[in-house]
């Protein structure tokens, strides 16, 4: 479903030219699993930046479902990203001035999707991951624990096939932290393919597939022992 095609990407800095991605070739299937470890300026937040469609690659290609996104217009990636591609981040990125259930119902409605929809699925996603009583409360109203979960609910309401985590657990406790861990896992079972970015090697032990980072390259690329 997703595959990277000898893909580089370089940026400027003053007069110097940094190279985050060094000749990544990467592919994925669907419902696959996946880890990114590495210490910090190892290429991990550029690689799933370009994954998720944020950045392009200078060189290479990037195919997801047998097309060449990489070379779409900016209009073009934004559309694939709304129906394609979910994101879950360290810091929630929820909108303070509205509430749990307009925070997840938010990308069904930049995409239009009709208000009755709209209301079924947040109503269904709000009971499944035990925000009832909390669906018209703020972000600044909820623990870190909700507001994550309020995220992954926004993440995955348009049923993308990507979901791209970082550092999905780094603001929370450790308890509550597996808590998240474990609903992002689940989603896998749906057919979502769920790639994480994470300095926890217990974390990154977890998935099925785990690649390590070193100055832009993919150092190691291994399957979990059964």
């Amino acid at each position: 479903m997703i595959e990277l095609q000898n893909v580089s990407r370089n940026f400027t800095v003053g007069d110097q030219q940094v190279t985050a991605l060094r000749d990544i070739n990467l592919k994925l299937g669907d419902g696959e699993y996946l880890s990114i470890m590495g210490p910090s300026g190892s290429g991990k937040s550029t690689l799933l930046n370009l994954l998720g469609l944020l950045d392009r690659p200078s060189a290479g290609a990037y195919l997801l479902d047998g097309g060449n996104v990489s070379d779409l217009s900016d209009e073009q990636q934004a559309r694939v990203r709304s129906e394609k591609i979910g994101f879950v981040f360290q810091s929630f990125h929820l909108v303070p001035r509205l509430s749990a259930a307009q925070n997840i119902e938010l990308p069904m409605m930049l995409a239009g999707v009709a208000v009755e929809e709209r209301k079924q699925r947040v109503a269904e996603l709000i009971a499944s991951y035990g925000l009832s009583e909390r669906a018209d409360h703020r972000p600044d109203q909820l623990s870190g624990g909700q507001r994550q979960r309020v995220a992954i609910a926004r993440a995955t309401v348009m049923n993308p096939a990507v979901l791209l985590a970082d550092e999905p657990t780094g603001n929370l406790d450790r308890a509550t932290g597996w808590e998240v861990l474990k609903l992002l896992e689940q989603l896998t079972e749906r057919g979502i393919t769920l790639v994480i970015v994470t300095h926890d090697a217990e974390i990154g032990a977890r998935a099925q597939r785990q690649i390590h980072m070193l100055d832009g390259h993919i150092l190691s690329d291994e399957q979990r022992a059964s």
